[in-house]
């Protein structure tokens, strides 16, 4: 999925990687957030072998919705499971800055917490949770609380 996107790759051999695709924000603690997401998949007992986060645009987003997904929507972000069932994770997780600081506006929170969400979300996706019920959305929001809390607490 990295294929047509002008990237600033971390530091190889991470598990957890982060990626700019036409953003510039201050990603701070990069390392302490790597090691939490790291954290999230060995609490929910999954393996994870590489996970990519790609900070994006609308645009950019929108146009993987509707190619991918055949969704003519904006989002805020958008997971791939690239590995097989039974196998260790591997996944591309999208992310809209642009709906992040509209979100964090609109929430009345701050940007950086509606980031995290977001991070931890995708992470919860790739661990098996599911938000397109109600009851399986108050789980994922109890799920991304108690990490929130975890992470910033």
């Amino acid at each position: 999925m990295l294929t047509n996107f002008e990237i600033m790759q971390s530091p190889l051999g991470s598990k957890v990687n982060f990626f700019f695709d036409r953003v510039v924000f201050n990603l701070k603690n990069r390392k302490k957030l790597k090691r939490f997401i790291n954290h999230i998949f060995k609490n929910e007992q999954t393996d994870l072998r590489s996970i990519n986060y790609i900070f994006s645009t609308d645009n950019s987003l929108h146009k993987i919705n509707r190619k991918y997904l055949n969704h003519n929507t904006l989002t805020d972000i958008i997971t791939f499971r690239l590995s097989e069932k039974r196998q260790p994770i591997e996944a591309d997780v999208y992310i809209s800055i642009e709906r992040i600081k509209e979100n964090a506006f609109n929430l009345e929170i701050t940007f950086t917490e509606e980031l995290h969400r977001v991070i931890f979300h995708g992470a919860l996706h790739l661990c098996g949770f599911n938000d397109k019920k109600r009851s399986q959305q108050a789980v994922m929001r109890s799920k991304e609380d108690y990490y929130l809390y975890k992470y910033f607490g």
